[in-house]
């Protein structure tokens, strides 16, 4: 399969990842072409851990990278390809014209997906000739090693490109979550925010210190949630399952809820204490190289996690 990646950051590098380790050739384009060699670079430094983790598919670093080319136009890049995920700013009108460029070059069957996070499908596919073939395909960062990825359809998104994507996506190692309309946040990003909120709260009433949060969460409700879901966790958590959590929990929780809706703003004072308090525990000069710890942490659990899969299968 050719695939065109259409702008490549962070998430544009790291979609390219996971199209090139399933075997598709990847055509890359970027206004800024120094951006394409930037990505080469830093694709070229993480291969080698994830072919250590068995994350290549049984591929190499270098057979990996020879699904690699860069084009100098976006019209070179989507032409003769079958699925297009575009990259490029968290803005209407910018995505409006590259939309409309990339349906004017791709081939008339071709995917048109867009990696935002935070704009619905229809804001800038309406105008276009054939909507039916566009979508959002929201990952979660970096795709290469969270699997589960937000499909979400326009009003005039057709179920056919909806499967045929799920299915596209699951060919990459991804784990799509298709949703039946479009809704600001989709659903990762809704869940997410959810928890920042609380996280926030938490901090502006005094309650707890942004360390002491985080650690309920990765020494606690994380490791949960890395191998089962709130509603498995719930089901699993009572005697009687799901129902019998509700009888027993379900009215505290309620009781919090008017709570946990009521937003603190991310700004002022509250801003300031919470970003003194990452920055003792974690100063900018050492963030990138936390960065990376983060990812290679990532790729050990996607290891298990895979290693898992295959002993259970």
């Amino acid at each position: 399969m050719k695939i065109a990646v259409i702008g490549i950051g962070a998430i544009g590098r790291a979609w390219t990842i996971s199209f090139m380790r399933a075997g598709h050739d990847v055509r890359i384009w970027n206004q800024s072409p120094g951006r394409i060699e930037e990505a080469r670079d830093l694709i070229t430094k993480i291969l080698p851990d994830l072919e250590a983790a068995d994350l290549l598919n049984g591929r190499t670093p270098d057979q990996v990278m020879q699904n690699f080319h860069p084009c100098e136009t976006l019209e070179e890049a989507v032409d003769g390809v079958d699925y297009v995920q575009e990259n490029t700013a968290e803005n209407v009108e910018v995505k409006k014209e590259i939309f409309a460029r990339i349906e004017a070059a791709a081939p008339e069957d071709a995917i048109i997906a867009s990696s935002t996070s935070g704009i619905v499908p229809s804001a800038f596919t309406g105008e276009l000739k054939r909507p039916e073939r566009c979508l959002v395909a929201h990952p979660l960062n970096p795709p290469y090693l969270v699997p589960a990825v937000d499909l979400v359809p326009s009003p005039k998104t057709s179920k056919e490109v909806m499967q045929r994507t799920a299915g596209i996506m699951k060919e990459c190692g991804q784990v799509p979550i298709l949703m039946e309309k479009e809704d600001p946040g989709f659903i990762t990003i809704r869940l997410q925010g959810m928890m920042y909120h609380e996280c926030w709260r938490l901090v502006n009433e005094g309650l707890a210190d942004p360390e002491s949060i985080d650690v309920a969460v990765r020494e606690g409700l994380g490791l949960r949630w890395s191998f089962i879901g709130p509603f498995e966790t719930a089901d699993l958590n009572a005697p009687g399952g799901i129902r019998d959590f509700v009888g027993r929990f379900g009215d505290d929780l309620n009781a919090i809820h008017p709570r946990v809706t009521d937003p603190v703003r991310w700004e002022g004072k509250l801003l300031d204490q919470v970003e003194e308090a990452r920055r003792e525990k974690l100063p900018m000069d050492s963030h990138k190289d936390r960065q990376l710890w983060r990812d290679r942490r990532l790729i050990a659990l996607a290891a298990h996690k895979a290693e898992r899969t295959r002993n259970e299968g």
